[in-house]
């Protein structure tokens, strides 16, 4: 029995004369909807598998359908006569258009045993004729078929040999799915051995050196590296580079694609004529002093690298130029050549050199894509993007990505050791102003990296939801730094007559091995963000410019006079409580919440609330006196009047639930939770002990606009501290408050399964009739409302809260402005996803 092994994907070409037994060799070794045959093609469009007049259309659409298959990966079988060239490269075409590689299989049978099988074909029987001139046409293209541009072609001589024929399988090249690192991808070494040797040291590898001192290889226990290619030229030593990564290669230490010097490179080794520029002639000149066992090891490696590699289940795609999503995992002269040299607009700029199409800007793929070529300033993401080629040749940088961590570890460049043939580029493309802003840094899918905590996928349809409401509703994005996260509330309480309570908010953080939290007092207002500046200049502000206040979403809470005078009245308080002086600057930026709540939702107090609650104590009263005289009267009501006085009882409670939120305008005030920035410096670190202080210290110079906040420290792992928080809770929510917020003691906390919710709330009994309806305490309805699911509650404020940290960190470290607005708008991207709004 022979054997021999066909790609995964791609396209097969069955070539044969008819009465070969194609149709009975695609049967027994592919799969039902893998073989497309043209005769059941002409059944398709001709009612008729024999009528030859129906052959244009019928192969129309099985090159139709052959597409469609190709397009999705698929393996894909043509079971067709193929013995005429132009027949054969109508598909071979096809797979280049589909950057698929296409494989012949020829079945070169006697063509006496194909006369012989066609006797006993019945209707579908063939002229003899037709088949000696296909015979014919098969034996003349069998001298060349080799060179059409099949990537394999297998010839079976004989029925024997095709009933002995065992096909296989294999992966593309390029198929690396089954690898999940985590990996180390390096950026263009360009014989920079030096610089290579300090950053995997810097990166954790050991470093394995033979007798004479060469690095010949470097291993991590736990990772692997991955070179974006560009190994040679340029720098002091491509023969140390090549011996060095050749080494860990062989010894499964690292991966490595090949890039267009090393392509260049194999071309000058084979004799090919090539300029000797960029390096390339003192590379030459190295490898011919190394030897020639050396040179041909060199030659054979160089060649041996695939375009590029699809890696962990198709997450990440490493290519030295890049690579658009629709060439991932293909294979063809097309892919490769975008992903050795990019994609070139056709002109050239004031250096000469080609201008490179900036693919990133496009690019809207589900895969991270690592590549190098175009030497940057520094290592940004661009939507899911990141140049790791950041000039070390040229006197910047080694630079190495950790995945799936997302972080960048580099080498200062130990010289400059030649010069640029033009100014390394902002991976951002052209410097623009700091605060000009840009559809593109908000256009999705989006992949934002909230620093070294995590990165934040956005889908277009999020984005889209964002910009509609950014550009409609929101205020000044120069002052619109921070957006406060979703608070997720506790897990349904496992206690009778509760829908949440403070066990499961405890529970919640102690599983996570939080030992300390704060309960913090929830006011029944409406989260606020306060901006404070003393300096409009910081934030790009108009002169007498004093801050700003604005809603969870952006919004402005105030008309402008109103918040002027508001914000005066704050810096007042500011000053004369030394936060200036304690925080070492002039501007500050506090979260808290802004009462009354009517302030901001007095329409759906009025429209909504009230009507609802009017009418409702209306009619469950009018019901009950009207029960009531019924009963009167002998009838047996006793349950139903019961049942009725109940539902009044609950429309009076709802009643007075969301009259407690209705409050004076002219009265409004701000309970600081959290002091989120200041110039230098973010406070996410400082634990809410520290935080409350600070708002202690406002409210004490300004009461009548900076509202103090009652909280408790609570041990987690005593149940007298415990205890005590729940009968605080109680107490709260029994005389009309909201309920509390729950929050690591810590503030920032990683715990044992990763970052944990910066707060959970707990709602009070009274308070959540506005929330899930006058009945919600019915036993039935509460059992239904006990089902809910906080999972992704949960997931969206942790994300959100991330990117606000980082758009803080941003804000802190004087960043462009366009890059906090894309944390900001990635909080309110996030938002746009449809939720429970109960929860």
């Amino acid at each position: 029995m022979s054997e021999f092994s066909i790609p995964e994907t791609g396209l097969v070409v069955l070539v044969g004369v008819s009465g070969s037994g194609k149709s009975s060799f695609a049967a027994k070794h592919f799969g039902r909807f893998e073989v497309l045959s043209s005769d059941y093609f002409r059944g398709l469009v001709g009612n008729d598998e024999t009528d030859q007049s129906v052959t244009a259309a019928a192969f129309d659409a099985l090159h139709y359908v052959a597409g469609k298959r190709l397009d999705a990966g698929l393996l894909t079988v043509v079971d067709a006569t193929s013995v005429q060239q132009s027949a054969r490269q109508s598909l071979i075409e096809l797979a280049r258009s589909h950057d698929a590689l296409a494989t012949a299989i020829v079945l070169d049978v006697p063509v006496e045993v194909c006369l012989q099988r066609n006797e006993g074909r019945g209707e579908r029987r063939v002229p003899k004729a037709v088949i000696d001139r296909q015979h014919l046409q098969l034996r003349r293209s069998l001298k060349s078929l080799r060179r059409e541009g099949f990537t394999r072609v297998h010839v079976l001589s004989s029925p024997q040999d095709i009933d002995g024929t065992a096909i296989t399988r294999h992966k593309l090249l390029n198929d690396f799915r089954d690898q999940h690192g985590p990996f180390d991808v390096i950026g263009d070494v360009h014989g920079c051995l030096e610089e290579l040797v300090l950053l995997l040291a810097k990166l954790g590898y050991d470093i394995v050196r033979d007798r004479q001192g060469r690095a010949v290889d470097a291993f991590h226990p736990n990772r692997r590296a991955v070179f974006v290619g560009d190994l040679v030229d340029r720098g002091p030593d491509s023969p140390g580079v090549l011996r060095l990564v050749m080494g860990m290669v062989a010894a499964g230490h690292a991966l490595a694609v090949p890039g267009n010097h090393e392509d260049k490179l194999v071309r000058a080794l084979r004799g090919a004529k090539v300029t000797l520029n960029h390096g390339l002639d003192k590379t030459l000149e190295q490898l011919e002093a190394e030897g020639p066992e050396f040179k041909r090891e060199v030659q054979d490696f160089c060649r041996s690298l695939v375009s590029h590699l699809v890696l962990d289940d198709g997450k990440l795609v490493v290519a030295h130029a890049g690579l658009i999503e629709k060439y991932h995992g293909r294979a063809s002269q097309r892919v490769r050549a975008f992903a050795l040299y990019g994609q070139v607009t056709g002109e050239v700029d004031e250096y000469g050199l080609p201008v490179r199409y900036p693919w990133a800007r496009d690019y809207r793929g589900d895969a991270a894509v690592l590549y190098g070529h175009t030497p940057v300033t520094e290592v940004a993401w661009i939507n899911n993007t990141a140049c790791l080629d950041t000039g070390c040749a040229f006197g910047g940088q080694l630079s190495a990505l950790r995945y799936p961590e997302r972080e960048v570890v580099a080498v200062e460049a130990l010289a400059q050791y030649a010069e640029p043939m033009r100014p390394l580029e902002s991976p951002h493309g052209p410097q623009r102003e700091p605060g000009v802003l840009s559809m593109e840094d908000v256009t999705g899918p989006l992949h934002l990296k909230a620093g070294e905590r995590g990165s934040v996928k956005l889908s277009a349809a999020q984005a889209a939801g964002a910009l509609e409401t950014m550009s409609r509703f929101a205020t000044d994005p120069r002052w619109l730094r921070y957006l406060p996260p979703t608070m997720s509330p506790a897990d349904s309480s496992a206690r009778p007559g509760y829908l949440e309570h403070p066990d499961e908010a405890f529970a919640y953080f102690r599983k996570l091995g939080i030992g300390e939290v704060i309960c913090e007092e929830k006011h029944t207002g409406s989260r606020a963000v306060l901006l404070l500046a003393c300096d409009p200049a910081r934030f790009d502000a108009p002169a007498g410019w004093l801050g700003a206040l604005h809603t969870r979403t952006g919004r402005e809470f105030l008309e402008p006079e109103a918040e002027r005078a508001l914000l005066q009245r704050a810096h007042a308080a500011a000053e004369a409580a030394g936060l200036w002086d304690e925080l070492g600057s002039d501007w500050v930026i506090l979260d808290g919440e802004l009462l009354p709540w009517s302030l901001k939702a007095e329409s759906l107090i009025k429209d909504t609330y009230a009507s609802v609650g009017a009418a409702a104590v209306a009619a469950t009263s009018a019901a009950a006196d009207l029960l009531e005289r019924a009963a009167g009267t002998g009838l047996d009501l006793v349950a139903l009047l019961e049942r009725t006085r109940e539902r009044s009882e609950n429309a009076q409670a709802f009643r007075q639930s969301y009259r407690r939120y209705v409050g004076d305008k002219e009265q409004v005030r701000f309970a600081t939770f959290q002091v989120l920035a200041s110039e230098g410096r973010t406070y996410e670190t400082s634990d809410h002990g520290w935080h409350m202080g600070i708002a202690r210290k406002l409210a004490v110079q300004a009461p009548d606009l900076f509202k103090d906040t009652a909280w408790l420290r609570v041990s987690l792992d005593s149940g007298e501290s415990t205890a005590q928080a729940v009968q605080w809770w109680e107490e709260l929510t029994a005389s009309g408050g909201e309920g509390m917020v729950v929050k690591p003691w810590l503030n920032l906390t990683r715990g044992a399964r990763g970052w944990v919710q910066p707060g959970i709330k707990v709602r009070g009994r009274e308070y959540l009739h506005i929330i899930y309806g006058a009945d919600y305490l019915a036993e039935a309805n509460l059992q239904r409302l006990k089902q809910r699911a906080t999972d992704r509650k949960r997931s969206r404020a942790l994300q959100e809260y991330l990117l606000g940290l980082e758009a803080l960190r941003m804000t802190a470290a004087g960043e462009p402005l366009w890059k906090v607005h894309q944390m900001v708008f990635g909080v309110l991207a996030l938002e746009s996803e449809p939720l429970d709004p109960r929860l």
